[in-house]
């Protein structure tokens, strides 16, 4: 199995967005465009993750497909090198680089305009790219349509050989906002090829636990987690469930078979330094 040789536990990174705009993002601009004009600024974010314990760092490339960035000034393949190469650089060797993959932002047919083959090729770009540019993982993460994941994966499994750890972003009743059952996620992350598979974003711990409970019970790949800080206060900034309370509550994950565990949505270094103590004292 992919991930049987390394520890009983998984670390991914946290946020990038959250930190990033500690280095100069402003309120409205693209996180992924300073892979090109803050190389240094995403570098040392990556960094900083990497001295907090993260075995997995993703790339600054959530929203960097061809349909996310449309009239930009650089293409989806020119970001995903450029991001590729600032994560492997600011790892240095000691943490695994997965080329991150978000929505396109567009609604898929029949709900929106978005064919499924322009989906398809938009994916297939990037992660073209990000296998080229060595990456070893590729996460497609927070998607809430079925048919954009499958779109996604597809891409990823007919045009690289790169696994794909595979995450969907639930509801508190266990329903993505788009209608996907964890049952359906499973059966076709499974089909497609996923690595490994699970849940982030939106829900603090405790708010996805019975959700991720599902999920565990329908697989027997390892299990994804990586929940949000809570909510942001009324400003945005900071997040209501700090790192120590937000590690104290992952523990709980580790009772149904958590293997890949990190941060979504307002968590930062200190989050996951936090969070590897308290697993590594389990």
């Amino acid at each position: 199995m992919l991930f049987d040789t390394c520890g009983k536990y998984i670390f991914y990174d946290g946020a990038m967005g959250t930190m990033l705009y500690k280095y100069g993002l402003k309120p409205g601009e693209k996180p992924d465009f300073m892979n090109i004009t803050a190389p240094d600024a995403v570098a040392e974010v990556h960094k900083m993750y990497v001295e907090a314990g993260s075995d997995i760092i993703c790339t600054n490339t959530f929203g960097t497909s061809t349909l996310a960035i449309e009239k930009a000034d650089y293409t989806a393949t020119e970001i995903a090198t450029a991001a590729v190469g600032i994560a492997k650089r600011a790892s240095g060797g000691k943490a695994k680089i997965s080329l991150d993959i978000g929505p396109t932002g567009q609604l898929l047919e029949p709900y929106g305009d978005l064919e499924f083959e322009t989906a398809y090729d938009a994916f297939k770009e990037m992660a073209i790219a990000g296998e080229k540019a060595g990456a070893d993982f590729i996460s497609i993460e927070t998607m809430s349509d079925l048919e954009e994941l499958k779109a996604a994966m597809t891409a990823v499994g007919e045009n690289t050989k790169l696994p794909m750890l595979v995450t969907m972003t639930f509801e508190k009743n266990g329903v993505t906002f788009m209608g996907c059952t964890t049952d359906k996620f499973v059966e076709t992350a499974e089909a497609l090829g996923a690595a490994a598979l699970g849940l982030n974003c939106s829900l603090e711990p405790m708010e996805m636990l019975e959700t991720a409970k599902k999920i565990a019970e329908k697989t027997k790949l390892p299990l994804i987690v990586k929940p949000n800080a809570g909510l942001p206060d009324q400003k945005g900034g900071e997040y209501h469930t700090g790192a120590l309370e937000f590690a104290k509550q992952m523990t709980e994950y580790a009772g149904i078979g958590a293997k890949i565990i990190g941060g979504c949505c307002g968590t930062t270094p200190e989050y996951i330094r936090e969070l590897k103590k308290a697993f590594t004292a389990l």
